[in-house]
């Protein structure tokens, strides 16, 4: 009896640990090496994106997404950048050196993450989440994924897929959100 009392609880706690776990339940380090909870960004609609400085897609990447993050940024949405070295070894620098370019460089104001693993072995949690949902995983710089405001993944692209192509989709949902919130008044 007692036996499956437990065994009925370690099944309920796994089903809600299951249920609960999403994007912004997550916590990495950002660019200045402060631990931040993706928390902070639930709510709005993500745009994550793996960012390299020295890739062919780099100049073309950062100024869209600049560009989206200006445009749609005060409506509940964000690029979240995570440099990685991972391909092609294009993103050698510190984190204060990458932090740098992009803002200087490109004007980059999104926020920006440490240097991390986006597949393999030590890939960062937070990533091992968005390919496990989406059953597609980065092969080269600048994949972008799509994290609704409850942190489900909705959709992902890779870097030949220019960030214009996937403004529609993006913009979708944000208007979604300002609707949901204005509902919500």
């Amino acid at each position: 009896m007692l036996l499956s009392f437990v065994t009925l609880l370690l099944l309920t706690f796994t089903s809600l640990a299951a249920k609960v776990k999403d994007f912004y339940t997550f916590k990495v380090v950002n660019i200045r090496g402060k631990l931040v909870s993706l928390e902070k960004y639930r709510g709005s609609v993500s745009l994550v994106v793996n960012v390299a400085s020295e890739c062919g897609f780099t100049e073309g990447h950062y100024r869209a997404l600049q560009q989206l993050h200006r445009d749609l940024g005060p409506y509940h949405f964000n690029v979240l950048a995570f440099p990685c070295n991972q391909f092609g070894q294009q993103e050698p620098g510190s984190d204060k050196e990458i932090e740098s370019l992009a803002r200087r460089t490109y004007s980059v104001s999104f926020p920006m993450f440490s240097k991390i693993a986006v597949v393999g072995t030590g890939a960062n949690n937070a990533f091992k989440y968005l390919v496990e949902s989406i059953g597609k995983e980065p092969d080269w710089n600048f994949w972008k994924f799509l994290v609704d405001p409850n942190g489900k993944v909705v959709d992902a692209w890779g870097p030949k897929v220019p960030v214009e192509e996937i403004r529609p989709q993006v913009t979708a949902l944000v208007r979604q959100v300002i609707l949901k919130k204005k509902d919500e008044l």
